[in-house]
């Protein structure tokens, strides 16, 4: 049996549900903290929330982190997870080389999602999503953290 190595094996043959809603994670490469500095998080918070990205799947709620990206994002009819955050990487790396000069790769391959089930557990994820900052100590409040947003607001 010829197996595919890490992540990639762990995608094959899984399918996104149209409707669904994934808490997704997504590191920059090598964990790098590009997003630390103010001008790069701003343009990679602008070209996550890109709705030319997004086409007709939408973002819950999000937080960009110094050296990752949370989110919870429901897919529409036609599109699939893998082929959203396809498009989110690589649209949100174009931006930040065009804008900031960055040459590295900006996001590692991989990223993690999983699957919501409840509604319960939706907004304890979207609490837990926004409040990553407080708890990294990046800030006090989710108020004072400017790279995130929610539909909620």
């Amino acid at each position: 049996m010829n197996m595919k190595p890490g992540h990639q094996a762990l995608r094959t043959g899984r399918t996104s549900a149209t409707g669904q809603i994934y808490h997704v994670t997504t590191t920059t490469q090598g964990r790098n903290p590009l997003f630390a500095d103010w001008q790069t998080a701003t343009v990679g918070a602008r070209a996550l929330n890109e709705p030319l990205l997004w086409r007709a799947s939408r973002p819950l709620c999000w937080v960009l982190m110094p050296d990752h990206w949370h989110a919870l994002v429901e897919i529409a009819a036609g599109d699939s997870l893998q082929m959203l955050i396809r498009r989110l990487k690589s649209g949100s790396a174009l931006r930040l080389r065009g804008s900031t000069g960055i040459s590295e790769k900006i996001w590692a391959k991989a990223f993690h999602d999983h699957a919501l089930r409840q509604e319960e557990e939706l907004v304890d994820t979207a609490r837990y999503i926004v409040a990553n900052p407080v708890r990294a100590g990046l800030c006090r409040s989710v108020r004072d953290y400017p790279f995130w947003n929610a539909v909620w607001l």
